[in-house]
């Protein structure tokens, strides 16, 4: 028998986090959260963590794990959401992997194996390459040789571009060929795979509000707490949104109203990667809100529908 999985995706502010609270209560399940800025301390606005309040009794993993200055990657994910699925497993009830991060999720899914992935022979070339020429060099030649990575990765995302090419460079294909087969290799777990989706102009809407109540809950206030605590743009974590945007409002290279316009915009393009990614997975349950009218209570009644028939849940 397979152990069973229950995953809620979908792209940013489209509404998870209430969601995965109430099927988690409906069917004795504990939450990791599959979010690559969640698992940081002192980073709570910036992410749209879910606060203690919120999660109703409900246990979480991978939230406010790491400090800001710890490196959290793929690999990481995967130890440490693998760790929390053994423990959540041992007190009989159901893993639920939430979040908007889809290579994390794939990660767990398919069960990808990293250990070929260690630094190769041209990791240090592009590490200078982009050092000396800047992302937006890398970004064009990902452009040139892996078009379909291009379209999801973003031209800041340093690491996952260099990963992208130096697999191009030893093994002469797409890394996008790679995920595409690794999206059909059997997964070990009885899982069923949620994607939470809204119509696209009222999830920007969402996005702009989201941003504008961050700020009013003191963005500003939490990034500059963290450049005082010593963290520099260099640190995988403030290159995520919110982080990146108003560090360089601190340093003087954008006025508040144009770092906030950056922002809006990268949130919005984000959203749209990340539906792109999630279009490209396998077994994956769309739903869309507008469909359940925005009944939450009937939308999760379908997904305990679902569940009951792929025996995840009784």
């Amino acid at each position: 028998m397979k152990e069973p999985l229950i995953i809620l995706a979908g792209p940013t502010a489209v509404g998870k986090t209430k969601l995965s609270i109430d099927l988690a209560k409906a069917v004795g399940g504990e939450i990791i959260s599959a979010d690559s800025m969640q698992v940081y301390k002192h980073m709570d606005i910036g992410s749209a963590k879910i606060r203690p309040s919120q999660m109703q009794g409900v246990r979480h993993y991978l939230v406010d794990e790491l400090e800001p200055w710890e490196e959290f990657h793929v690999v990481r994910f995967q130890q440490m959401a693998k760790q929390a699925m053994k423990e959540i497993r041992e007190r009989r009830h159901i893993p639920i992997l939430v979040g908007g991060t889809g290579f994390y999720i794939q990660a767990i899914v398919r069960d990808i194996d990293f250990t070929e992935n260690e630094a190769g022979p041209y990791r240090r070339e592009l590490e200078r390459l982009a050092e000396e020429k800047g992302s937006v060099y890398l970004y064009e030649e990902l452009q040139r040789v892996d078009p379909e990575s291009a379209e999801i990765i973003h031209e800041n995302n340093v690491k996952r571009m260099i990963r992208a090419l130096e697999f191009y460079r030893i093994t002469g294909e797409k890394i996008s060929k790679h995920n595409e087969e690794q999206r059909k290799k059997r997964s070990p777990y009885n899982f069923a795979y949620f994607v939470l989706n809204d119509d696209r102009a009222k999830l920007y809407a969402r996005i702009e509000k989201r941003i504008d109540e961050m700020l009013e809950e003191g963005l500003v206030k939490e990034v500059l707490h963290l450049k005082e605590m010593g963290c520099v743009r260099e640190m995988v974590s403030m290159q995520g949104l919110g982080y990146k945007e108003i560090l360089a409002y601190l340093d003087g290279e954008y006025t508040l109203e144009e770092a906030v316009g950056i922002l809006k915009q990268d949130t919005r393009r984000f959203a749209k990667r990340q539906l792109t990614w999630f279009r490209r997975e396998q077994e994956v349950i769309w739903l869309n809100k507008e469909a359940y009218a925005y009944d939450e209570e009937k939308l999760l009644a379908s997904m305990l529908k679902i569940l009951r028939e792929k025996e995840i849940i009784k």
